[in-house]
């Protein structure tokens, strides 16, 4: 599709959305407060502006470019796992620049270890940046002991310690210090060491696989970390509802205008929440679960009691197990009563302390369910706005520089709605100060 084209259907997009908002917000604007200012949780995670490379491959050339660093690379590529190739780079007396570049711009490190690891200034240097990442931006370090101990490069012993100290003749003690603070911190990493496995392959595809989870995991954590402005407020307030020292079965509700972040908060909850649990389940979407009304409580109980639809289900038999449990449901997205009524029949047969959340748009749900304990999900402050349209924009909470005026106006044509500021910093993320300009007197 044409990119003008493309822009011009996403504006009306928005144009769209921020009438039928408008609209909401005008009809239910004296049921929302909004005065309050939620506190920030600050993430451990670096969120990078532009991730250049998935993984930094770290490791002696002479001792594994041709077998074993070979192998893993090709495992990297079957997966589609994106890594930095320093093939072309010249290798001075310290690191670039632009290798420092690399590294930080790589969301996982792998760091090979072989025996000649540490002969290396230059693969000693990039330790020290790799491991100063993980300690100040949370970036994810796997090591890979290659014929080598983890005890002798924890200690600098044996072989690998003769290796080492070649290398620190003639260097400052601040230079060799650095070195053996990241050598002792990277060899404490669980890692992948050659000597326990009797199959090179097998090891192989073990990494890849490994690096392959744990760039999801990464992902995840980046998206979820993209809804974490004020969920700290937001969590205190459902704790003090919830009331979890209670052993009373409690249902509670999420009130809210459609964009104003329900669905994250229920999913931040659940994330939170459900290992005190011993029956957990999470529903997103209850129109696609009841589509049978006459049999919505067998569906619901299968859920709970994890049996799948062929399975013949014994309602008596499961509800006396269920009495003797505790149990968490969320259900988002609920907009008629009647979708809650075979919940409402089998949450007496919950076990003490379970917990019942459900999200609506319309208050008036929950009050046909007679829920009496009710969060109202108010709009973010306009510090929190800003935020949000700048992790959407920006990948940080922030401007970047001379950005800083452009935010503000964008803020003040989105408001204060979530879900409005992260298409519109999403519409933005990209473009140059120019494009900015030019985009944002249409809208």
């Amino acid at each position: 599709m044409d990119s003008s084209l493309f822009r011009t259907i996403f504006v009306t997009g928005i144009g769209f959305l921020a009438l039928y908002i408008s609209n909401q917000e005008n009809r239910e604007h004296d049921s929302f407060s909004s005065s309050s200012s939620l506190r920030l949780s600050s993430p451990s995670l670096c969120l990078s502006n532009n991730w250049t490379h998935d993984v930094f491959p770290s490791f002696h050339g002479e001792d594994v470019r041709k077998d074993f660093l070979s192998h893993i690379q090709k495992g990297f590529e079957r997966k589609g796992i994106r890594q930095f190739n320093d093939n072309e780079m010249e290798r001075g007396e310290s690191i670039s620049f632009q290798l420092v570049r690399a590294i930080r711009g790589s969301k996982i490190a792998v760091v090979l270890f072989s025996k000649n690891y540490a002969s290396s200034k230059w693969c000693l240097d990039e330790l020290v940046e790799i491991m100063k990442c993980r300690r100040e931006f949370g970036q994810i370090v796997i090591a890979v002991f290659y014929k080598v101990d983890p005890s002798d490069i924890r200690k600098q012993t044996g072989d690998f310690g003769k290796v080492f100290r070649k290398t620190c003749a003639g260097k400052t003690n601040e230079e060799i210090r650095r070195w053996r603070v990241a050598l002792a911190e990277v060899a404490a990493i669980a890692g992948y060491h050659s000597s326990n496995w009797d199959n090179e392959a097998d090891m192989v595809e073990n990494i890849a696989t490994d690096v392959s989870k744990k760039l999801t995991q990464f992902r995840r954590s980046i998206d979820f970390n993209y809804d974490l402005v004020g969920m700290g407020s937001h969590l205190e307030e459902m704790r003090r509802l919830l009331y979890l020292d209670s052993d009373e079965v409690r249902m509670i509700g999420i009130w809210g205008l459609p964009g104003v972040g329900k669905s994250t908060i229920t999913r931040f909850l659940f994330k939170q929440l459900s290992q005190r649990f011993n029956v957990s389940l999470y529903i997103k979407d209850i129109n696609a679960l009841y589509t049978r009304p006459a049999s919505s409580d067998v569906e619901f109980m299968s859920l709970l009691t994890y049996h799948n639809d062929n399975e013949v289900l014994n309602l008596r038999i499961e509800r006396e197990k269920l009495k003797r449990k505790k149990v968490l449901v969320v259900i988002d997205n609920v907009d008629r009563s009647v979708q809650l009524d075979a919940m409402m029949k089998e949450s007496p047969w919950f076990g003490p302390g379970s917990r019942v959340v459900v999200a609506v748009q319309d208050r008036d749900v929950l009050e046909a369910l007679r829920i009496g304990y009710v969060y109202r999900v108010a709009l973010p402050s306009d510090y929190e706005a800003m935020q949000i349209f700048c992790m959407a924009a920006f990948g940080q909470k922030f401007p970047k520089d001379g950005y800083e005026d452009l935010a503000r106006r964008v803020c003040n044509i989105a408001g204060r709605l979530p879900l409005r500021l992260k298409i519109m910093g999403s519409y933005f993320r990209g473009m140059s100060k120019q494009e900015w300009i030019d985009k944002i007197d249409p809208l």
